[in-house]
Formats: structure tokens, sequence, C-alpha cells
């Protein structure tokens, strides 16, 4: 398998953290939220929460400021299944590639790979799944993470930022976009506890327990990652009572942002990505 390192790079300066819940088709009702954030003595401080209701002003906003950020959208597809699909090996080809197809293009081409075969294992994954716990990337409905994809990537490749494990080593990139996935850190936290839903009906006060929990835990600094959060109370109230649980999920993904930044810092290129990951899937941060 081919190493997506080419040996050490010397560590570029701090830029403001970012993390981000992402949705391919936001709205004023499902917004993507972005949480800033930034390192002061080792406790990650919340900044602020922004929301957008469309992709064009969100993109436009990440255009026109320096971040090392973190997204909870995938950033490859399966080697298996691109290999299958005969599209370009080469991740920055495949990319080219997935975003000239239209949505009902890549539905078609994923249900004929899916459709030849068995049940059970109608669906590939990629190597950081399983460690990370995600669905595949090539899964189009609950959740649509293959249009996540199709419509995050091509928008983060727009603002000229460096992707590391999927790109040579970049010294002093102004903007770095690394996977994440803030499933990851909740279950370390809850379990199986949902703390979440977008449904009115299942925004229970079981589930603003768990969120309330989950907030606590990562203030505590208790998990393996061992950055302490630190919240106003407003900030606090707030991610409390976002019962769709995305501004939490940025925070979460915040987290990670600010366990890679260090990495980075302290010389890794790959910033705590594994040095022997597919550099056509990519993988999630800290998994």
């Amino acid at each position: 398998m081919p190493s997506a390192s080419d040996g050490p790079v010397q560590a570029a300066p701090a830029l403001p953290l970012l993390g981000c819940d992402f949705s391919s088709s936001p709205s004023k009702r499902k917004t993507i939220v972005n949480a800033w954030g930034s390192l002061v003595a080792g406790v990650l401080r919340l900044d602020r929460l922004e929301r957008f209701d469309n992709l064009a002003d969100w993109a436009s906003g990440l255009r026109q400021s320096h971040w090392f950020g973190a997204f909870d959208l995938p950033f490859g597809l399966p080697r298996e299944l691109v290999r299958t699909l005969g599209w370009p090996l080469d991740w920055q080809g495949c990319m080219d590639h997935y975003a000239s197809l239209s949505r009902s293009d890549i539905r078609d081409a994923f249900a004929a790979f899916c459709n030849a075969r068995p049940v059970g294992s109608k669906f590939v994954h990629r190597a950081t799944d399983g460690p990370a716990g995600s669905s595949p990337s090539m899964k189009w409905v609950n959740p649509p993470v293959a249009f996540m994809l199709h419509a995050g990537v091509p928008l983060l490749r727009g603002t000229q930022a460096h992707f590391p494990g999927l790109q040579p080593p970049q010294l002093n990139a102004q903007r770095v976009a690394l996977e994440a996935y803030p499933g990851l850190l909740a279950r370390e936290l809850l379990g199986n506890r949902s703390y979440k839903s977008d449904t009115a009906a299942k925004q229970t006060p079981e589930r603003l327990i768990a969120r309330k929990d989950l907030i606590h835990a990562l203030e505590l600094g208790q998990t393996r990652l061992h950055l302490r959060l630190r919240l106003s109370h407003a900030q606090r109230d707030s991610l409390a009572d976002d019962a769709s649980g995305d501004a939490l999920d940025a925070v979460l993904c915040l987290v990670q942002a600010a366990w890679g930044q260090l990495r980075y810092q302290a010389g890794d290129p790959l910033c705590g990505l594994p040095p022997d990951l597919d550099p056509l899937e990519g993988w999630i941060l800290s998994a």
C-alpha cells in the first residue's frame, strides 16, 4: 500500500481551530454548524458557533479565513468500490471524477454495485470504518454520507485547503482539512445512550440528560484524547438545549481538531493519522 507521508515536515504556526457538523442539503431547519476554538495552556476554549443554511455561504466563509479544521463528512471512498467501478485510483483524480457526477449518477452506480453483491455484504467499508464505528462512505441513505462527500469535499478543495494523508505533506498550510466523526467520542463517553434527534417526538428528557453528561465529561477531559473543554455558562446551556445535537457534534469535531493540531505542532505532518493509511480512502482523525 502506498504511503501518504514522505517524512518529517516542519510544523506550522497554530491556526484557529474549527469543528464542523456538516449537511449536504442545509436549510434554516437543518443548518451546518461551525464551532471555532483555540488552545490556551492545553485547554480547548470554545470561542463561538456559526450556523449556515446554504452551502455557498459556508464555503465563502471558509475561504475568507485560515483554519485547522475537522469536518464530519467522509473524504474518500472504499478502494474496492473505486476499483470495481473503474474510477481513478488516485485521490485527486477520483474526487475530480466524483464531483463531475450528479447525485442520481452516484446513486445508480452504487446501487448497481450493491445489487451485484451477496445479501449481508452489500456495502463495502473503508479501513477506517472499523475502528471509528462509522457508516460506509458509499451509503446514500440513512445517513446520506455519499452525498455529504459529494457536496463537501469539492467546496473544501476550493478553499485551497491541505488534506493530510490524501496529499503530499505541505509546509505551513493556511487551511488544513481533516475528516472527523463525532460519534467516535460520543460513544466513548456515553456508550449506546442516544443524545440527539431531529424528530421532535424523540427529543426526550433522557436525551437531554445524555447531552449534559457528554458536555460535563468533555469539560473534565475524560476522553482518551485528554483535552479539557472550556465553556461559558451560556455556551453550556446552548449546547444542552440544542436537541438536534448539531452544535454538540460540531464541538466534538473541534476536540478532534485540537488533538490533530497538537500532533501537527509536534512535527507530525499526518496530524496523528496512521502512517500506513490508504491515501485513496483517507482516515478519520483520532480513530
